[in-house]
């Protein structure tokens, strides 16, 4: 194994949690954050390119047929191909954080629709699904298995939010351990069926799952109710005869007690374990080989890398797989640094030198990673994940024709979350928590008029009661532009108390007195 420094053209500091990458077509693309440049890449995805051991990005598009997908933290993700060798395929991505940080239970197809020199297009489309609809989560994987000639998607773990019946405003965003149930999802029918082992007695998030053929192995995990990391190997096996499926789990010896470690794959038998926690304040600096072979799972620990004396002593790290035994690692700076929350980062290759140059680090597989999102007094935990973002004038001049204002045309029909009334005053780069139930970004909600338009609850002097109601009820609602639809419940306009001046008193007319001379002399001239 061998590590080496990457560099970062610029906004090194932008690298925040929440994060997954995923291939089309040789390329490496970046995928979910807690926000965007709007001015930058208005999807939130971008080509996250790698050449000379500097790391650039450029932004990519949606097809006008796309459907609005928020930039999701912690999903799960796999591919979905229409057969097991097939080239073409697009990735299936379920659940994840969005950026009002609620939780979402849609999935989504990805794929890409055209690719040139200057534009990358892709098509998202949101799925429906009937029967047992997993609930919203994160930190939990999908994956796909094929059986009898039949392929279907296998989802386990993750996290969840308290029930909002059982929130409180201390903790109102609170998470809990998802039922340990195995959820299988038949994508060409549109139903789902979940199902309840005996073997699988705790949730867990932020585990690894390795599929091949009808088998699917489980690996560490961090359950927040007990607290542990399951020292446990789950095998699952799936048969998909013409009747119903068959779903079994078996308990093997020789797990990892390990959460939010990073797989990557070097043959089509052999992975690589790398990172992870053995605990809330002990990284885990060993690796292990994986060799999945005849329905048999066999885990040996390898020879690890030199780790630098940064990543040995930093108290948190974090990472994803590049493809072909490739990692790439981040750790926080120190608070010495010039530049605050900058991250350094590292190549970590799995092969050996020459196989490396031949195969340039820019196929990837698919791989959920995850690390913490770091604090300044808080240990870290298995929860968060790190992404890439930039602004607008940090693209280098290789790009600066693929993006402009020109390219944000077809905005107003996507309905992005940033959007909000003219005379919006809030920072989203330092934006401080208001009410209870924000967490990240403001809490924000969605005006009825037309297609719709997102406007700060904080805007629109909505509170926290308001914006409770508002968001639990199945009502229209309009925002102080559009409040004259009159339909539904409507936001209160602001009463603007005009100030009257006082009245001024009435002023006593003033009576002459006249002498008797004088009234003798009018008396004469009136009766002449």
């Amino acid at each position: 194994m061998s590590l080496q420094m990457v560099s970062t053209v610029s906004n090194s500091s932008l690298l925040q949690p929440g994060f997954s990458l995923l291939k089309f077509d040789g390329h490496v693309f970046f995928f979910g954050q807690k926000g965007w440049p709007k001015r930058s890449c208005p999807t939130g995805v971008f080509l996250l390119d790698i050449k000379q051991n500097e790391l650039k990005m450029k932004p990519v598009f949606f097809s006008k047929d796309s459907c609005y997908l928020p930039p999701l933290r912690y999903p799960a993700l796999c591919t979905l191909r229409s057969d097991a060798r097939a080239d073409e395929y697009q990735y299936i991505i379920h659940g994840g954080k969005t950026p009002n940080n609620e939780l979402s239970d849609k999935i989504y197809f990805m794929s890409l629709v055209s690719k040139t020199s200057k534009k990358i297009i892709f098509q998202c489309i949101e799925k429906d699904l009937g029967g047992d609809v997993p609930e919203a989560r994160y930190g939990h994987t999908l994956n796909v298995v094929h059986s009898r000639g039949k392929s279907i998607s296998v989802l386990f773990g993750g996290r969840t939010y308290t029930p909002l019946a059982q929130r409180t405003t201390e903790k109102w965003n609170s998470v809990v351990d998802c039922l340990p149930s195995v959820f299988l999802i038949d994508f060409e029918f549109g139903c789902c069926t979940s199902y309840i082992l005996p073997e699988l007695q705790d949730g867990l998030s932020f585990h690894v799952s390795i599929a091949r053929d009808d088998t699917i192995y489980i690996l560490g995990g961090h359950s927040l109710q007990n607290n542990t990391r399951s020292p446990n190997l789950y095998k699952l096996k799936i048969d998909l005869p013409l009747g119903s499926p068959a779903v079994t789990c078996t308990i093997l010896p020789g797990g990892i007690s390990v959460s939010s470690a990073i797989v990557t794959q070097i043959s089509d038998t052999e992975f690589v374990l790398v990172g992870g926690y053995h605990s809330d304040n002990q990284k885990r600096l060993a690796c292990n080989t994986i060799v999945l072979e005849d329905s048999k799972i066999e885990i040996v620990e390898s020879v690890s890398p030199e780790w630098t004396p940064d990543i040995k002593h930093c108290r948190m790290w974090f990472g994803c797989d590049m493809g072909k035994g490739s990692v790439l690692l981040g750790i926080p700076g120190a608070n010495k640094q010039i530049i605050p929350d900058a991250n350094y980062f590292y190549i970590l290759r799995c092969k050996g030198a020459e196989e490396d140059k031949e195969e340039e680090l820019i196929t990837q597989i698919c791989s959920q990673t995850s690390s913490e999102d770091p604090g300044d007094s808080a240990p870290f935990e298995d929860s968060e994940e790190f992404c890439f973002s930039a602004e607008a004038n940090s693209f280098d001049a290789d790009y600066a024709d693929t993006y402009n204002e020109d390219d944000e045309e077809d905005e107003s029909e996507t309905g992005y979350w940033i959007t909000c009334c003219a005379s919006c005053n809030i920072d989203i780069n330092t934006w401080v928590p208001f009410y209870s139930t924000e967490l990240n970004k403001p809490a924000m909600i969605l005006c009825s008029s037309g297609a719709g338009h997102w406007v700060h609850a904080q805007c629109m002097d909505l509170s926290e009661t308001i914006l409770l109601r508002l968001s639990e009820a199945n009502v229209k609602y309009f925002c102080n532009k559009h409040v004259d639809l009159n339909k539904g419940l409507q936001t209160p306009q602001k009463v603007v108390h005009l100030k009257r001046p006082p009245m001024k008193p009435l002023r006593k007319k003033k009576t002459m007195k006249l002498s008797t001379a004088t009234k003798k002399s009018f008396l004469r001239r009136l009766f002449e």
